[in-house]
């Protein structure tokens, strides 16, 4: 029969201020040892080996995080430059077509310069504002009206030649009516030899017409036509036209020759408006209600 004694519920050791103190001796005899000495390298290395795996995994989550926002941050700052240097492209073609237009306008005021110097009549230099709307109206709406002096009748021209001639004004804008507008006339001569012809508004696009030819008149394909100079209205010596074709019936014994403008009001936005006296040109007014007409 066993002997009766005290029953042990709990294990009994150092109490936990104990251990602390032990642990605190302990960690701090490893510290300077390490400090110190070298001993406890290979036990360190073997340790960082081990946990090295572990730690790889834990930081995964934050290392894929870095890598899509800088992944992202790169696609968006591309996309910034590849904006701004498609921004900058469209600019630098905007400034070199802006640059091409100064150069050409420049050339043409240069040459418009030299042409208001070798003429006696005073001009005004004047710059399309608009065209009509109206696709068969050969017109031309310009910038400068009677402040600038100009008045209905006076005669447009380019460094090519004869445009056309003035038909309304106002105080800031005028009209113009272009050579091949069906209702403008103009007093011409051929260069050759001298012979005066009175030049028309065509109805075939960009054409002029020379009608009442009779056929004792010498007038053949690839004459020029100057300004005669009749009437006052056009100073003589503007080149007018080149004549392409001299239709000839032989039934009516009459022909019409079929001229080129050398001017080119279509390429150019300055031109010259020629003052010459109006009032003083006999029937002016009458040349100046027909010219108006719609």
């Amino acid at each position: 029969m066993r002997e009766p004694g005290n029953l042990r519920l709990f294990k009994r050791g150092p109490s936990i201020e104990v251990r602390l103190v032990l642990l605190l001796v302990l960690c701090m005899g490893l510290i300077i040892t390490d400090a110190h000495w070298s001993v406890l390298r290979p036990v360190r290395q073997a340790l960082s080996v081990a946990v090295y795996p572990f730690q790889q995994f834990v930081m995964a989550p934050r290392q894929a995080l870095e890598y899509v926002n800088s992944w992202s941050h790169a696609a968006a700052l591309a996309r910034e430059e590849q904006d701004a240097l498609r921004r900058q492209q469209i600019e630098m073609a905007q400034l070199v077509t802006h640059a091409a237009q100064l150069t050409t306008e420049n050339e043409q005021l240069r040459r418009l310069l030299t042409i208001s110097e070798s003429i006696t009549q005073s001009s005004v230099a004047v710059e399309v504002f608009y065209e009509p709307p109206n696709a068969f109206s050969h017109r031309l709406i310009f910038n400068k009206g009677t402040d600038a002096g100009i008045q209905p009748g006076m005669p447009v021209i380019d460094e090519g030649g004869v445009v056309g001639q003035i038909v309304r004004v106002t105080p800031y804008t005028s009209e113009a009516a272009l050579l091949i507008d069906d209702q403008v006339s103009i007093p011409v001569q051929v260069l050759r030899n001298g012979l005066r012809l009175i030049a028309f508004g065509s109805d075939e696009v960009g054409k002029l017409e020379v009608r009442y030819l009779t056929a004792s008149m010498d007038v053949q394909p690839g004459d020029t036509l100057v300004t005669s100079g009749i009437g006052g209205l056009f100073p003589a010596g503007l080149s007018v036209a080149r004549v392409d074709t001299v239709d000839r019936d032989p039934g009516t014994g009459f022909a019409m020759a079929i001229a080129e403008p050398l001017s080119h009001p279509e390429r150019y936005r300055h031109f010259l408006v020629l003052r010459v006296d109006v009032s003083k040109i006999p029937q002016s007014e009458e040349l100046e209600h027909a010219l108006a007409q719609p």
